[in-house]
């Protein structure tokens, strides 16, 4: 079933670039400064839209009115030390005020919107403002002291409250709108800088919703300082452009944009799937709520921002959903699937558009629609439930859909899907696109963390970055949305090879690989070579392990697989989630596999295998493997916990395929070398089966010959391999008349490649693992 939508207009961050004004309820206050200010007209339409009529709208809003209700019939305003909701107790700390900020905000965006059960409402008024009187008074004031997540108080709450005012602004007094914006100042009066550790630098996403705060807030007050204090943290003026958030860094991790599109959060965390559109979201907001304004943003600095989609966003996008290894710990969030980020993107693509021009303004709204029309598992423009999980939750908004149609009646044309292949050697992440699937990896280095398992969340994701091999199918466009963290078994990810045994007792944090090889290079657009030098969390099993990528699939070899665990080990070809009671003939050389629930069937050295639906998988050398059909049952809950951001305790049950590669028990030098054809038929899996030609597979150099002539050999040493040999570690593609080199360690000055007898030196210092293309000597 399609997924529900979360809020994709996350963080108050975007705002519609249209100049028409909504319609106000007549409700006789006096009006503040704040009204007058096109900043404030301009963020409020982000929470309550462009009153743009259509049967879309209608329907979410009827939806977005059924909570915003439900919220302000169990309000209770009586004060006198009472909660506002009787399952969020008043009382210092983090856990429960944002959850109350988020409630009212619903409220007060539902009484802001034209047509909605609430508009204009002025009982709902009354009660909106005794409620922010509460909270100022017992929850949230400038004598308050950080409890907890320092982002609560420093971009959570003020995000939430500022949403809050900037509908009811003209309908409160002066002193009133001075008084809630006092925390603000005081916990984001310095952008730059984190308010409860003045030597923290902000970085990144954190910077860019301060930054963007900072200007709401100071229009509301009138503080022009404020307003354009907020507008330099952007580039970071008071620090020398260190910490701009739109520069370009040229070098490994590190928060912030790479020059080869990469985006890190938290210092060593591939994040475009999360923090990356946060940062995004808040530029977006900041270009529109200045526009035609003092303040603007000058137009190189727009340019910059506009060129951030397509380099570091796109890439990652299949059927309008992130991809998984970008998005971090937030795999683990119920309320936060690829999906539900994705429409986050999306509309800060729009945004964007609407305050572009030219073919800047196209190139984005071909994004944009490209992903809306792809994304028929979670459409984009639906909002069956607004209310993805409790506490705290945030609501998806009108103005998405209002922006998203204003663009599709224009007649913009989806970009088309083309191939691609991209290395990001700076947040060791690659993606390969074909016009019919597409494939990234999960894997680290001494550079980027294993997995992020902080706050409570990603509780089972052990393995995510010991070489997971994730594949995007178009007739599969839920895989990972559809329950699939909570349910999938963790310790058999597909591409992993793994102990048997009990994952890592001390198991959290941000914990860097071991190794430096971790990287690959780039032929063309529809061929590469991806390689990982892999060592267990406890140091008990080692294996060199590639992915040769090619249009119709991906060739995996492992070498060296040596463990002293006692534990067997296992590497896992697939492990696919078939969705609710799912099915799907499996057939191994013609036969077919029972699938029985539960019931493991062992499979003699098969040429290949065929999964109905899903694909097809080549086995290029003699393996046992195990075929195993299960049912799996498992919780949000049982994967995050977080104080605001934990799943439901509600139980999901999801079937799975699994085919695993058995090593034994201590292997010694073991190897694997099998294809994953997503999307393949039963007869293009069978013809496959002849097609692959491997060089080589050793602890030394793993290498393939593709029938269009290209060599691809990933070089964990110097070595040699089919009349080409390498002076040191390298990813190599060669072909007539030109070879392509990486260094995936990082670390090396140049390598010299001998093919057939020439030798040509090429320079990798400062590469940071990009490929270098050479004319062949």
């Amino acid at each position: 079933m399609p997924v529900n939508r979360r809020n994709v207009l996350r963080g108050g961050a975007l705002a519609a670039a249209s100049t028409v004004l909504l319609n106000r309820p007549a409700v006789a206050v006096p009006r503040t400064k704040a009204a007058l200010s096109p900043i404030v007209a301009a963020y409020r339409q982000l929470q309550t839209g462009i009153n743009r009529p259509s049967p879309e709208r209608a329907a979410a809003l009827v939806n977005l009115s059924r909570v915003a209700k439900a919220y302000n019939a169990g309000m209770s305003v009586a004060g006198g030390g009472a909660p506002l909701w009787t399952d969020l107790p008043l009382g210092p700390g983090s856990d429960y005020t944002t959850s109350m900020y988020a409630r009212l905000r619903a409220i007060a965006v539902d009484w802001g919107t034209p047509g909605s059960a609430l508009a204009g409402d002025p009982d709902v008024l009354d009660r909106i403002k005794a409620a922010l009187e509460l909270l100022y008074a017992s929850q949230y004031n400038e004598n308050v002291g950080e409890i907890g997540n320092w982002y609560t108080y420093e971009i959570g709450i003020p995000y939430y409250l500022l949403h809050t005012l900037s509908v009811v602004a003209d309908q409160l007094t002066a002193e009133q709108l001075a008084r809630y914006l006092r925390p603000i100042k005081r916990f984001v009066g310095d952008p730059n800088r984190r308010a409860n550790n003045a030597s923290v630098i902000e970085t990144g996403a954190n910077r860019a919703d301060k930054a963007l705060i900072s200007v709401v807030a100071g229009a509301m007050l009138g503080d022009t300082p404020w307003i354009r204090t907020g507008i330099d943290a952007l580039t970071d003026v008071a620090g020398g452009g260190a910490a701009s958030v739109v520069a370009k860094l040229d070098r490994a991790a590190g928060d912030g944009f790479h020059v080869d599109g990469s985006f890190i959060q938290h210092d060593t965390i591939p994040y475009p799937g999360h923090y990356g559109i946060v940062l995004l979201t808040a530029l977006a907001g900041a270009i529109h709520v200045t526009q035609g304004t003092e303040h603007a943003l000058p137009q190189p600095l727009k340019d910059k921002i506009y060129t951030l989609v397509a380099d570091s966003f796109a890439p990652f996008v299949h059927a309008g959903a992130l991809m998984e290894p970008v998005r971090g710990r937030m795999l683990s969030r119920q309320g936060e699937t690829g999906h539900d980020i994705g429409h986050q993107l999306t509309v800060a693509t729009l945004v964007l558009a609407r305050t572009a021009s030219g073919k800047t303004k196209a190139d984005l709204n071909a994004l944009a629609a490209k992903w809306i029309k792809e994304g028929t598992y979670a459409p984009f423009l639906q909002i069956p439930d607004p209310e993805r999980f409790a506490p705290g939750p945030d609501l998806v908004g009108t103005p998405g859909i209002e922006f998203a149609q204003d663009m599709l009646a224009a007649g913009t044309r989806p970009a088309r899907v083309t191939a691609a292949h991209r290395v990001f050697g700076q947040q060791d992440r690659m993606v390969h696109v074909t016009e019919g699937w597409s494939a990234s990896l999960g894997v680290s280095s001494t550079r980027i963390s294993r997995y992020e398992a902080i706050n409570g969340q990603n509780l089972k994701g052990y393995h995510v970055g010991d070489g997971v091999l994730y594949t995007f199918l178009p007739n599969a466009k839920g895989h990972y949305t559809d329950a699939y963290w909570p349910t999938v078994d963790p310790l058999l990810l597909p591409g992993t090879t793994e102990n048997d045994g009990p994952p890592d007792p001390k198991f959290g944090g941000v914990p860097l690989g071991p190794n430096a090889h971790t990287g690959g290079v780039r032929w063309d657009a529809r061929h590469g070579a991806h390689a990982f030098a892999f060592t267990s969390w406890d140091g008990s099993l080692t294996a060199k392990k590639s992915w040769f990528f090619t249009p119709a699939g991906i060739v995996c070899l492992g070498a060296g697989i040596t463990s002293t665990s006692g534990y067997a080990v296992r590497t896992t070809i697939e492990n696919r989630n078939l969705g609710e009671g799912g099915g799907g003939a499996l057939l191994a050389d013609g036969r077919r596999v029972p699938t029985d629930l539960g019931k493991a069937s062992s499979l003699r050295n098969p040429r290949w295998v065929h999964l109905a639906d899903v694909g097809g998988y080549v086995l290029l050398d003699d393996a046992a493997v195990t075929a195993l059909r299960e049912d799996r049952t498992g919780t949000w809950r049982g994967i995050d916990t977080g104080a605001n951001t934990k799943g439901s305790t509600t139980p999901y049950t999801r079937r799975y395929q699994k085919l695993v590669l058995e090593h034994g028990v201590r292997p010694s030098g073991a190897t694997y070398a099998y294809a994953v054809l997503p999307g393949a038929s039963l007869v293009e899996t069978f013809a496959a089966a002849w097609a692959w030609r491997v060089r080589a597979n050793t602890p030394v150099v793993q290498a393939i010959r593709l029938p269009e002539g290209v060599f691809l050999a990933n070089f964990f040493a110097a070595g040699s391999v089919d009349g080409v040999s390498v002076s040191g570690p390298a990813s190599v593609a060669v072909g007539r008349r030109e070879l392509a080199v990486a260094d995936p360690t990082q670390l090396q000055d140049s390598v010299t490649v001998t093919v057939h007898g020439k030798a040509v030196t090429v320079p990798l210092k400062g590469t940071f693992g990009a490929t270098k293309v050479v004319p062949l000597p």
